[in-house]
């Protein structure tokens, strides 16, 4: 059956759209991306010809872009607006074959596009299966989807990640590795509509528990920097945070109100979130060591108290260890 000339329109349109994504990605990461003659002249209709060539060209590109490219760029270009996320989501879905990054991919554009669509006051309690689907209607199409029992284990996680108060209790939790391996055994059933549902879902929420773990966690390491301040530590070993050796509680607490303003969106993610359980674990241990074991050593000269942070984070490179694909889903991650 043949397209109709309006449907045909729609799709160059939304072409042309993402072309435009495409090449300013391709610009932000220093991807050499060749031209698409076709959709570089802008005309508002085309031929079979010319959509199949533009087809072949974003197979092409989507080889070249990697999925922790598109999550970053995507979290602040204004050209991830709905327009721009719709159009890029319809393309992944659309594909007639799906890869392990497709999957990945959509992962994080469906998520991207349910929390743009979204109102920003929804309560946990209103994400049900029926209004995730109405609200992906866009892109998914207009049809009755009822919930997958196979997929019931996603609430399970979500209930488990609600339990944690911070970052590193996530991380160390198994709701990252759980959540990854039911969409990995979901395998092509993933880009089913009703299992993209129920994945939107558990990755909004899932960023949801990210979110809220990642305000106590700043919460704590403020309130945990004013309390060494009036104990006379003026800075901290932060190594094992990626800082220097003697870090002024000033800057980190600086450093802390900059990170607040970037987490102000609950879908904005891609930020430093190894860090900052490395810079809680930093503060929690001079905490607990006390004012003793803070004080300078006899024999040293008189200088800023520290503690080795290390120690405290020395498995950072595993539990806590932020992976970009669970960041969109989990943190969604």
């Amino acid at each position: 059956m043949k397209k109709s000339s309006s449907a045909n329109k729609a799709e160059w349109g939304s072409l042309q759209l993402l072309y435009k994504l495409y090449n300013a990605l391709a610009q932000e990461f220093s991807i050499d991306l060749s031209p698409c003659d076709e959709l570089q002249d802008g005309e508002k209709t085309a031929t079979r010809k010319a959509v199949g060539a533009a087809r072949e060209w974003f197979a092409a590109a989507d080889e070249r872009i990697q999925v922790h490219q598109l999550r970053q760029f995507l979290q602040t270009s204004r050209l991830a607006d709905e327009a721009g996320l719709r159009a890029a989501l319809g393309y992944a879905l659309h594909k007639p074959e799906h890869s392990e990054a497709d999957r990945d991919k959509i992962d994080f554009l469906s998520v991207q596009f349910f929390s743009v669509c979204a109102p920003s006051l929804l309560e946990d309690n209103d994400l049900t299966f029926q209004f995730v689907a109405k609200t992906l209607e866009p892109v998914l199409g207009t049809r009755e989807l009822v919930a997958l029992k196979s997929l019931e284990g996603l609430d399970d996680v979500v209930q488990k990640a609600e339990t944690c108060h911070s970052l590193r209790e996530l991380y160390a939790s198994g709701v990252i590795e759980k959540g990854r391996e039911l969409k990995q055994g979901a395998a092509q059933n993933y880009f089913e509509p009703a299992a993209l549902v129920s994945f939107t879902r558990f990755n909004f929420l899932m960023r949801r528990c990210f979110f809220r773990a990642m305000h106590r966690d700043l919460n704590a390491i403020l309130d945990g920097l004013r309390e060494l301040e009036q104990r006379g530590v003026a800075a901290l070993d932060c190594r094992g945070a990626e800082l220097s050796e003697e870090e002024p509680v000033g800057r980190l607490r600086i450093i802390c109100q900059s990170w607040k303003a970037m987490f102000q969106a609950e879908y904005s993610f891609g930020q430093p979130l190894r860090m900052l359980v490395d810079l809680r674990a930093a503060v929690d241990t001079v905490l607990a060591a006390g004012s003793k074991e803070t004080s300078p050593k006899a024999g040293e000269p008189d200088g800023p108290p520290r503690a080795m942070a290390a120690a405290a984070s020395g498995d950072s490179d595993g539990s806590t260890q932020a992976n970009e694909s669970e960041s969109n889903h989990d943190t969604q991650k």
